[in-house]
């Protein structure tokens, strides 16, 4: 009898884990880890050094519940578009894999999960703050201003700024002038990520009628967009040094680190490879993770 059951199981066990697999894929977890890749650097920075290794989990953790919430979230309002996007067509929604019911309750059940964790080990302004985060994501840039604005992803980019306020909160227990610089490095540094990957999907944004930069404006005002964004994160980034947080080594990383970023999205004004903008969006990716590494290395190294 067993001899004959065992084949019915195996089928049971790939629905459960494809399921599984579905209600991850919601959450958008590279995008997450990227985020989260700006919180330990700036908990590292407000506490002088390392902080105890219980709060950088709970705080990760809580911030992986906070972001992945917020993009299932995303992901449930929009799938009427994702099922017109090349990109997005293989996303659970679309594909019939969650019902979409389900998903807006695994999304919301993370959201309280989020705030209780960063409010039970840290303190409630951390919790506050992600949630605000999620908020403004879901309201502000999801169901207001990506299919309304071309500055969708600049006014939007606040949420994904969030993380460092988040990690720095969780220390200290209140927001500083360099929790606002790492914030505004994020904020700034937005645009030209998200722009450089959005001119290779150009077309399917267009397709769902969404606003981004390089479906209504030219080609050449939109990689002009990305350079001066990439300039103006120089100055930005510099700021941290000004406040007194970070010494020569980050100072001299972001410096480095800044004219590498500008110099590939100079050369990609002159590029017209349907691939170049990728090697710009690449770059960027990083550069947040190398600058962030560099603002905790100065601390650990040089304190």
């Amino acid at each position: 009898m067993g001899a004959i059951n065992a084949p019915l199981a195996r089928p049971a066990t790939l629905r459960l884990r494809e399921t599984a697999a579905a209600y991850v894929a919601l959450t958008k977890p590279r995008i997450i880890s990227l985020l989260l890749v700006t919180t330990i650097p700036a908990m590292i920075l407000a506490n002088d050094g390392w902080p105890s290794a219980w709060l950088v989990l709970a705080t990760v953790a809580g911030g992986t519940l906070a972001a992945g919430g917020a993009n299932a979230i995303n992901c449930w309002f929009d799938r009427d578009i994702d099922e017109l996007m090349h990109r997005t067509q293989g996303r659970p929604l679309p594909r019939g894999r969650i019902d979409p019911q389900h998903a807006l309750i695994f999304a919301l059940v993370l959201e309280v999960a989020a705030f209780a964790l960063l409010s039970g080990t840290s303190n409630v302004l951390a919790g506050a703050l992600a949630l605000s985060a999620t908020a403004f994501y879901v309201f502000v840039y999801t169901m207001w201003l990506k299919r309304s604005s071309r500055q969708n992803i600049v006014i939007g980019g606040a949420a994904g700024a969030m993380p460092p306020l988040v990690g720095w909160a969780a220390v200290t227990g209140d927001i500083a002038w360099p929790a606002l610089v790492l914030f505004a490095v994020v904020f700034v540094w937005t645009p030209p990520h998200f722009w450089s990957l959005s001119i290779k999907y150009r077309d399917d944004y267009a397709r769902a009628g969404v606003p981004m930069l390089p479906v209504v404006a030219t080609m050449k005002e939109t990689k002009d967009q990305i350079f001066w964004y990439a300039v103006a994160l120089v100055p930005v980034s510099l700021l941290l040094t000004v406040t007194g947080t970070v010494g020569w080594l980050y100072t001299a990383a972001a410096v480095a680190l800044g004219a590498l970023f500008v110099r590939e999205a100079w050369v990609l004004r002159g590029d017209d490879r349907p691939g170049a903008a990728m090697g710009v969006f690449k770059h960027s990716i990083s550069y947040l993770a190398l600058l962030f590494v560099a603002g905790a290395a100065d601390r650990l190294l040089l304190a």
